[in-house]
């Protein structure tokens, strides 16, 4: 099975910038893994006991840098 690489990439809200916090690349066996790893890393995030800054958006980007999925505290 081959795998893919993908970026997640955690974004920080505009009252604080609005900049990239983190970028971490993923070597996943599929989109779904990538985008269920995202969705894991937004919730830890949006703990009130989360360590670090603020983060208002996390988003999934492929290796020629497309956005595929994000999610946001707007959703």
């Amino acid at each position: 099975m081959s795998q893919e690489i993908y970026r997640i990439e955690t974004v920080a809200p505009e009252s604080e910038g609005g900049g990239l916090i983190r970028r971490r690349m993923v070597r996943v066996d599929s989109f779904d893994a990538a985008k269920a790893m995202a969705q894991r890393i937004f919730t830890l995030a949006r703990r009130p006991h989360a360590a670090g800054p603020p983060v208002a958006m996390v988003r999934v980007t492929n290796g020629a840098g497309y956005e595929l999925f994000s999610i946001s505290i707007d959703d």
